[in-house]
């Protein structure tokens, strides 16, 4: 099969950017030192490549995500870096040995709905300038003695420097990193346990704290990433179709605000021309196209992207457009809640 006999709006991956971008991340994080964070990909196929690769610990984002990974065979190691309220069904695939489940916790609420919910490992999630979640760093070690007080057991800290991870200044970025990263590491001194949790994509090579990266994105990359000049390549297309062209200088594609993610900003148009808008159902661009033509566009954002679609195919070829060879069809199936 081809990408052109596919029905289009689909995501197409190209099968050698994502073995060259595991490649460079193995490189640097081999084994347990990267937990990848199947939140960017919300595939197990792909989460399976990375445990062949020595990757057997997770980072998941949502209940939903640690379900389908156990249910997959994965559930090795999954931390669910995100605080929640209701652990129960957590706590069934624990009771069930289908998975050893680590959650984040930030507050004695959190630590008791960890308890309630049946689940008996946590980290300490700690603010390291990004706000969101996360204790005050000051908090943290009294957390931990109120978590290891109630029978949890503690394996250390995480911290997240989300803020820091698009900033395109090498250096400040480098910068920035280290300084939330003093903040964490006080922390886990206070704290205790073996586990140091955080970073991400674009922290990959000045996150020298953390005993594990929670990296993701870096698989197939996107464009808001690829402006940082880091070694991993775009990998990801939406396939797209002109349904309509213009006299006056653009074409319709049946790609828009319902298969792009466009928090990051607009698509890039694969060859020539630019993205004028994207509607619902529509993305406007400029150039040169006939009705019918397979047009590809580049998403500024992959992890919003791919959680739109129920497939990822992938290609031996992206840049082939519709002559790229479909290799795999692999389901998106850790989406939902």
């Amino acid at each position: 099969m081809r990408a052109g006999d596919l029905t289009t709006p689909a995501l197409l991956a190209d099968t050698g950017v994502l073995d060259h971008n595991l490649a460079a991340m193995s490189a640097r994080r081999p084994g347990p030192a990267l937990r990848p964070h199947v939140k960017a990909f919300k595939c197990t196929s792909l989460a399976r490549l990375l445990a062949d690769a020595g990757h057997t610990g997770f980072c998941c984002a949502t209940v939903r995500e640690v379900e389908g990974m156990a249910a997959a065979g994965l559930g090795d190691d999954l931390l669910l870096a995100n605080e929640v309220l209701d652990a129960r069904r957590l706590g069934v695939l624990v009771a069930s040995g289908a998975a050893r489940v680590t959650v984040a916790v930030d507050s004695p609420e959190t630590i008791a709905a960890v308890v309630a919910g049946g689940v008996g490992e946590v980290l300490i999630d700690v603010d390291v300038g990004m706000p969101r979640c996360g204790c005050d760093p000051a908090d943290a070690g009294r957390l931990a003695d109120d978590a290891r007080a109630v029978g949890l057991t503690v394996r250390g800290v995480m911290g997240y420097e989300g803020h820091l991870m698009h900033d395109p200044k090498a250096e400040r970025r480098s910068d920035g990193v280290a300084e939330s990263m003093a903040i964490l590491s006080t922390a886990h001194a206070a704290v205790g346990g073996d586990v140091v949790s955080g970073g991400g994509t674009g922290s990959w090579d000045s996150n020298h704290l953390v005993t594990e990266l929670q990296a993701g994105s870096y698989v197939l990359m996107d464009g808001d990433y690829a402006r940082l000049g880091l070694p991993f390549r775009e990998g990801l297309v939406l396939l797209t179709t002109a349904v309509s062209v213009s006299n006056r200088g653009w074409a319709a594609l049946d790609g828009g605000l319902k298969a792009l993610a466009m928090d990051s900003g607009d698509p890039v148009l694969v060859g020539d021309g630019e993205v004028l808008f994207c509607a619902d159902e529509h993305t406007t661009v400029t150039g040169s196209f006939t009705v019918g033509e397979r047009v590809g566009l580049r998403p500024a954002h992959i992890d919003p992207t791919i959680a739109k679609h129920d497939t990822l195919h992938l290609v031996d070829d992206v840049s082939a457009g519709a002559d790229a060879e479909v290799l795999e069809s692999w389901p998106v199936d850790l989406r939902g809640w």
